[in-house]
């Protein structure tokens, strides 16, 4: 399966500005968090990327991508109706080919050599099908991710079938419809904020946009819920972590895992425990 082109959504209310928020990269680089996505998404060997913006904010995000601008496309979402709505404004950009799918939101740090982005194309390539990248997640924090359910797929260790996908789902309704055997208590499979879509994705997307109250907004997890039905999805364990910037102290946790695995992580290390040291002063 040839996958060439990236779309990353940006233009979800009270998420436009995120992106272009700075940090120092484990290069020990400012770049902006946009930029870092960008390279994510070039380190796979993808070039064509479409960014999601809201009207008028293509200028701001042009300049914050900086380098990694080259051959960037801004799709302007008008009268948003969603983060699913936000991710068909690409249907023409994606051109009925598979692609890979970021959220602006989120930065992807691997474990590996690789990539998070790199890991999740190589498995869809060699799969042949959609593939969203998923994480093991406690349950107390179910109310900020989508969750798929399903069953590991045979001889495969971090790869599954998915059966169900739920949007934010409550403990309860977790506990009822998304156990997957063999993840610890109260572990769930949340989406880990990357996709590899195929265009039925586009098609089922469509079809909830044009059915009911069309002033409503769509999401992506009932679109992926349908294509579990329709066709061969799978989730995939990425060896890795995802930082949600878009929370309360994300982007401070953000830098700090950055830092952590840079080039400037004694430097970091010496000034937290210099710190702590002091505030364990102060308390004395």
């Amino acid at each position: 399966m040839k996958i060439d082109r990236a779309v990353i959504t940006a233009a979800g209310r009270g998420q436009r500005g995120i992106p272009l928020q700075t940090l120092v990269d484990r290069d020990g680089v400012t770049r902006s968090a946009l930029a870092i996505i960008l390279r994510e998404i070039q380190d796979a060997g993808i070039k064509k990327i479409a960014v999601v913006v809201r009207p008028g904010d293509e200028d701001a995000y042009a300049e914050a991508a900086g380098r990694e601008s080259e051959g960037l496309t801004f799709l302007p979402q008008e009268n948003p109706r969603g983060y699913g709505h936000a991710l068909h404004c690409a249907r023409g950009f994606s051109d009925g080919a598979p692609f890979l799918h970021l959220v602006s939101d989120h930065l992807y740090l691997s474990d590996e050599t690789e990539g998070c982005a790199r890991q999740l194309v190589e498995i869809a390539r060699a799969e042949s099908c959609a593939v969203s990248a998923v994480q093991a997640t406690r349950e107390t924090t179910l109310s900020l991710y989508g969750a798929v359910g399903g069953v590991r797929v045979p001889g495969r260790e971090r790869l599954y079938q998915v059966e169900t996908v739920r949007e934010k789902p409550t403990p309860t309704l977790a506990e009822q419809e998304l156990v997957v055997p063999g993840l610890r208590a109260a572990h769930y499979l949340c989406f880990f904020g990357m996709h590899v879509l195929t265009p039925a994705v586009m098609d089922e997307l469509e079809r909830l946009l044009n059915a009911g109250d069309r002033r409503e907004p769509v999401s992506l997890s009932p679109a992926l819920h349908a294509l579990a039905a329709r066709e061969k999805y799978l989730a995939f364990e990425i060896k890795g972590n995802r930082q949600n910037i878009g929370i309360p102290y994300g982007l401070f946790h953000a830098q700090l895992a950055l830092a952590l695995r840079g080039v400037d992580r004694e430097e970091v290390l010496a000034e937290m425990v210099s710190q702590l040291a002091a505030r364990e002063g102060l308390r004395a």
